[in-house]
């Protein structure tokens, strides 16, 4: 593995179709060996980043390199160590799993027993050693998903790009597709994770970059990035539902808060400051004789995170045909 200790490096990044400026002036610094959450609904330009970093198109403005290489003079070099899963599947589906795998590891350069035995190895980690046999058009779709990551790890890269690599699973395949990205990120592979979901990049990511409409809005860790919210919500639920709107009274008037009734008609929340401000607002009801049955105290998630960044949700932003 590289001890470079930097992967993807670019400055003023740009790219165009037509009038649309896809890409807009980005600036990444990716350190090697992290799992880097690129986060973004969809339009907001990530697919296209990775086609430039994956030397797939070339930038009309701006520098990109990846561990040290110009994905634009030297994309060669750049090819050499990175890999890429895209959205959609890479494979034959008229060939089984296995006839898929040894196929890409002959064109690797492998010979027939090697490339035999690099296709059992990867059906073997990606749970598939029971499909290996199976035409891919009989898998599932988060079978597809791990034989399209196996696909791309015939030759171990030094960097893999995903590109939103859960999309369309269910829980329990986005689960194991999250298994084996905290797999590949223990073995020394630098991820370059792109997606739409914010629990994803909050489970995954070392640090994340937010990307809205071409363009770097914030980055940095899940921590530094809800820290910037700046609060977390309390939620309350009463005993008695008839005393919310007393409820809802004391704490505006005491905290000088916001205090938001929820479906539930025993139930209110707020954003407040800090656990602190919980505290304070459980004793507050309590000395008004208004009984609390429970409450949680949580910090800002992801998605609130985005909202305050951009002003609105990421399933709210306009696609713009671009990803």
């Amino acid at each position: 593995m590289s001890t470079q200790s930097i992967a993807v490096e670019t400055s003023g990044l740009v790219k165009l179709f037509g009038t649309t400026r896809a890409v807009d002036g980005i600036d990444l610094s990716v350190p090697t060996g992290t799992v880097f959450g690129f986060l973004g609904p969809n339009g907001a330009g990530k697919t296209t980043v990775i086609r430039i970093l994956a030397t797939l198109i070339r930038p009309d403005h701006g520098s990109a390199k990846v561990f040290g290489h110009d994905v634009a003079r030297e994309a060669d070099k750049v090819r050499w160590r990175v890999a890429l899963t895209g959205q959609f599947a890479s494979v034959d589906e008229d060939l089984t799993g296995l006839e898929n795998l040894v196929l890409l590891a002959r064109l690797r350069g492998y010979s027939w027993s090697e490339a035999k035995g690099r296709a059992l190895e990867l059906l073997e980690f990606f749970d598939l050693a029971d499909a290996a046999r199976r035409q891919v058009k009989t898998y599932s779709g988060g079978m597809r998903r791990r034989i399209d990551i196996a696909a791309s790890l015939i030759v171990t890269p030094d960097l893999l790009f995903l590109d939103e690599p859960t999309t369309g699973l269910d829980p329990r395949n986005r689960n194991q597709i999250w298994d084996i990205v905290r797999a590949l990120a223990a073995d020394g592979i630098t991820v370059f994770l792109t997606t739409q979901y914010l629990d994803e990049a909050d489970q995954l990511a070392d640090r994340i970059a937010v990307i809205d409409q071409g363009r770097i809005i914030a980055e940095g860790t899940s921590g530094e990035l809800k820290a910037r919210v700046g609060s977390g919500t309390l939620y309350v639920r009463l005993d008695d539902p008839e005393l919310r709107s007393e409820a809802a009274r004391v704490l505006e008037h005491r905290l000088d808060i916001q205090v938001r009734l929820e479906s539930d008609p025993a139930e209110l929340s707020s954003r407040i400051p800090g656990p602190e401000t919980a505290t304070q607002a459980l004793v507050h009801l309590s000395e008004e004789g208004i009984n609390v049955s429970s409450y949680s105290y949580g910090q800002p998630s992801l998605d609130e995170v985005f909202l305050t960044l951009t002003g609105h949700t990421a399933e709210d932003q306009p696609v713009q045909g671009l990803s």
